[in-house]
């Protein structure tokens, strides 16, 4: 059985050879777009950084009941939920696509919360009343630790199911539950809902029993360790892929990454705190070290594991199931959510009270290993961006990028190669008119001019616009370049 084991060059165009005109210049300067690496905000040192919100999500206001329940689109939303709170969303779905509604509560750092007593639960009914599949109820269990907490629940369209297959109305339902001696705070919601599409061909069955191994392999021990740049959550994670990473990671912080994982293939993760430098603390703190993983449409791969700390280095591992379309029919949740291809999320925890051993935050080591070799997919009858994976996303990974700085870069490049290109063409032009000067510079020595031609003072040859008074040709002395004012 599977199981979970804790324990430049710039880009400038240069012209030389030759002293240039101002006009040559500026159409140089016109090829030019330097193209400007990524930043990143920081935080402030005082403050642990909030779960930062989608920019552009939608604005949803969840009822009490189904009555008056505001629709849903595909695509994200936010709202807010109080303890003891149940939110209602209308959505209406076809016959052919399954639907994916995940839902991220985020508390602000250092909120109260208990461990498995606050949670969230999340459903999809149909209009008669009946669940469609199963509840998820994602929870905290960190030791009192709040950090955001997310899964999903769907309504899948399969020759397996019964219920929830027809078109038309459905409700997602949403609750929140928890203990009187915990915080009354309201806590921020983030709703994402996404249409999977259909299959072309048949319906891959569930993979068979020992068709992979359950045997966690050794972490990764690459000697270079590239700087990888955490998020606030799923919005803003920073990218990694196969190699050791390292960041940094406060007390009270959740840091977000995501990695890029095909068909066929598997992560072997294993997050890292070092040993602590300090001589003064010396307390055993039973859950330090949070790693949970999250799968494209951001249903939650088993739950988080926390691992203690007494001063020694310690690490949170988790070792997933291979990538497979037949997975949904498992019945195992771990091995149930590594359905999709796309690019799956880590969440990394470092409790509060570990700051007796890291006053000014720690070292975080993050040891990523994508295993098996990528294989070709179901084979979707429509296009899917979500569940799929490009060259330009494993590209985005290797450089550790987020989504908005690899969005930023590409925006950069096609405006570079845009205005190179049109320089370009702007220096072909020059050139082609220099060499006509040229030529007409050799004729005025003493060549005819050819036909069409219009002679101007002197025989040199007249352009639109240029001036025929002999006196504003002769100081300037000039046999060829850019006509005057250039």
């Amino acid at each position: 059985m599977w199981r979970r084991e804790f324990g430049s060059d710039e880009g400038w165009l240069v012209v030389t050879g030759r002293t240039t005109y101002r006009g040559i210049a500026v159409l140089a300067a016109l090829a030019v777009v330097p193209i400007l690496p990524g930043t990143v905000g920081v935080a402030s040192a005082e403050d642990v950084p909030r779960y930062r919100m989608a920019e552009g999500a939608t604005k949803i206001h969840g009822t009490a009941g189904s009555a008056d329940a505001p629709p849903l689109k595909p695509g994200l939303h936010t709202d807010s939920i109080k303890r003891g709170e149940q939110k209602w969303y209308a959505v209406n779905l076809d016959a052919r696509s399954s639907a994916y509604f995940s839902a991220v509560a985020a508390p602000a750092p250092g909120t109260k919360v208990a461990d498995y007593g606050d949670k969230l639960t999340l459903s999809v009914q149909d209009s008669s009343g009946a669940t469609c599949g199963s509840e998820a109820r994602p929870s905290f269990n960190g030791g009192g630790m709040a950090y955001p907490i997310a899964d999903y629940v769907t309504r899948r369209i399969g020759a397996d199911r019964t219920e929830c297959q027809k078109a038309g109305p459905y409700y997602l339902v949403i609750s929140r539950e928890g203990s009187a001696t915990s915080g009354r705070d309201t806590w921020p919601l983030e709703i994402n809902y996404l249409n999977e599409p259909p299959l072309e061909g048949s319906t891959p069955a569930k993979p068979g029993q020992r068709t992979w191994s359950t045997a966690t392999p050794a972490p990764r021990t690459d000697p270079t360790k590239h700087r990888a740049k955490g998020g606030t959550g799923f919005n803003d994670a920073g990218s990694v892929d196969t190699g050791v990473w390292r960041d940094r990671i406060r007390p009270g912080e959740t840091r977000f990454y995501r990695v890029p994982v095909d068909w066929g293939q598997r992560l072997n993760l294993s997050a890292e705190l070092p040993n602590a430098t300090s001589s003064r603390a010396s307390a055993f703190l039973p859950r330090v070290l949070g790693l949970g993983v999250y799968n494209p449409a951001r249903g939650a791969v088993g739950d988080p594991s926390f691992v203690s700390y007494t001063g020694k280095p310690a690490a949170a591992k988790e070792f997933t199931a291979p990538v497979d379309y037949g997975n949904r029919f498992d019945t195992t949740g771990s091995v149930n959510a590594m359905r999709f291809a796309g690019w799956y999320y880590l969440a990394v925890s470092l409790h509060p009270d570990s700051v007796q051993y890291f006053p000014k935050g720690a070292e975080l080591t993050l040891r990523v290993d994508v295993r098996g070799t990528a294989k070709a997919g179901p084979g979707y009858a429509e296009p899917t961006s979500v569940f799929s994976l490009t060259p330009e996303d494993r590209e985005t990974a290797r450089k550790g990028q987020t989504a908005q700085e690899a969005s930023k870069s590409g925006t950069l490049m096609t405006v570079a190669y845009t205005g190179i290109g049109t320089g370009v063409v702007l220096l072909m032009g020059l050139g082609a008119w220099t060499l006509v000067a040229r030529r007409s510079a050799a004729r005025a020595a003493g060549t005819p001019a050819g036909p069409g031609a219009v002679a101007g003072p002197g025989g040199r040859p007249s352009l639109p616009g240029q001036s025929t008074d002999p006196t504003q040709h002769a100081p300037q002395n000039r046999q060829f370049g850019p006509p005057q004012g250039w």
